[in-house]
């Protein structure tokens, strides 16, 4: 008798297997993209200033950080090079009460990335106060190609960015403003397509 049962217990087991299996290909293969897409639209991280759906990741690029940073949050920019590219910029930055030039220019800028191709440089420095901080720039190797794509991953932790591009840790950056709720823009500038910000 006890054959049998166990012989029906490994047909639904099977039968339970078989299932999660088969669900498992009705899921989008990124389970890090949907939490990215989840983000934009519930808690999220990025969204645009304007909500042009036609316009949202042109460059230049403008978007609100939701919440501004905090540690264990994660901003990630995906793109592609232009073919014939000079350097481009991602900043996270304080918003400022106006859109005036003269107080952008003195918003607080919390990081920096400068992607320098004539140098093969991936630069990076802060603005606090109205004064740059010194740019740093060792990197164990250049990581952008001309007409690639690339996703760059800036992880916050309590002292320190972490950036990561296309899954390889490059260096780490520790704060200078210290406030990280503050840091609350991004903003894309330069020889670069956007093809997707979580």
């Amino acid at each position: 008798m006890a054959e049998p049962t166990m012989e029906k217990d490994a047909k639904v087991i099977l039968h339970l297997l078989n299932r999660a299996f088969s669900l498992s290909w009705m899921k989008p293969k990124n389970t890090e993209d949907d939490h990215l897409n989840n983000s934009i639209g519930d808690a999220g991280l990025i969204s645009p200033d304007k909500e042009d759906i036609s316009r949202i990741l042109t460059v230049p690029f403008k978007g609100r950080i939701r919440g501004g940073m905090r540690p264990g949050k994660k901003i990630i920019v995906m793109g592609i090079v232009d073919s014939e590219p000079d350097s481009f910029d991602v900043s996270l930055t304080c918003s400022c009460s106006t859109e005036k030039k003269d107080e952008e220019e003195l918003t607080d800028v919390a990081l920096k990335l400068s992607a320098r191709f004539s140098e093969r440089q991936f630069l990076r420095n802060a603005r606090v106060s109205g004064k740059w901080s010194e740019e740093e720039a060792a990197i164990p190797y250049f990581p952008f190609i001309q007409d690639q794509p690339f996703r760059i991953e800036i992880h916050c932790e309590h002292q320190r960015f972490r950036i990561f591009v296309d899954g390889h840790q490059l260096f780490d950056f520790y704060h200078k403003v210290k406030s990280l709720l503050t840091i609350d823009m991004i903003r894309i500038v330069g020889s670069l397509h956007i093809t997707k910000l979580g």
